[in-house]
């Protein structure tokens, strides 16, 4: 766990998020070298243009963050953030899709972007909103995903009803495997918080609150430093 920085989203993506509060995430970004920022499709050119050269890569969202749009906005998104700047894309299924069990329209959703994607190199977290579903429906939600060959399977938007939860990664983990990356996202405040998603399962964190994370793990006091999610 010394190297916790390079498993965090350092995330903002909060509707009145400003460019000055982006340059600032991008600078501490750059400064703990995350594994990458995640902010809203507006931000990233911006964000590109700040981190070009930092190692730092530009994460986005799509389908955000209710996973309604239909997969043709999907794919619009996800080849236009690409083209500002994105190599990672952060989708959000269909979730009433899927609780309806129209596993096939949820499946070619979640392909349509990843093979978009992954023609531009570019990586695909598939956000499930865990807090929404049954067990029952996340394990589908994982198994779907998987077959549509996404990088990552995500717990949450930030914008649910629920954040990650220790039961929901391990579940995640146990329906992917040991090959596909599990993201933790929503809630996660602290570095023991960070550490239990980690021992749960998840191979990278979504988190706003990145600096105090790893200045916890260093020993510094964060008392003085605010923490939200997203």
């Amino acid at each position: 766990m010394e190297n916790i920085h390079q498993l965090i989203d350092h995330t903002l993506l909060k509707p009145v998020a400003t460019e000055a509060q982006i340059a600032a995430l991008c600078a501490e970004a750059a400064q703990y070298q995350f594994a990458s920022v995640c902010v809203n499709p507006t931000h990233v050119k911006l964000a590109a243009r700040l981190l070009q050269g930092s190692g730092v890569p530009v994460c986005t969202v799509v389908g955000f963050p209710l996973g309604a749009n239909s997969s043709s906005v999907k794919q619009f998104e996800t080849r236009q953030t690409i083209q500002d700047g994105a190599t990672e894309v952060d989708m959000v299924i269909n979730v009433g899709a899927l609780k309806a069990q129209h596993y096939s329209l949820v499946y070619d959703d979640i392909a349509a972007v990843v093979q978009t994607a992954h023609a531009s190199q570019a990586i695909v977290k598939v956000i499930i909103e865990a807090a929404l579903l049954t067990d029952d429906e996340k394990i589908i939600a994982c198994q779907l995903a998987q077959a549509a060959k996404a990088d990552f399977v995500k717990t949450s938007t930030g914008f649910g009803p629920g954040g990650a939860t220790l039961a929901d990664v391990a579940l995640m983990r146990q329906t992917v495997g040991p090959e596909m990356g599990v993201k933790a996202a929503g809630g996660i405040r602290s570095f023991a918080d960070a550490l239990a998603m980690v021992k749960a399962g998840a191979t990278r964190l979504g988190a706003s609150a990145g600096v105090n994370i790893v200045q916890e793990q260093q020993g510094v006091d964060t008392s003085q430093h605010e923490t939200a999610d997203y």
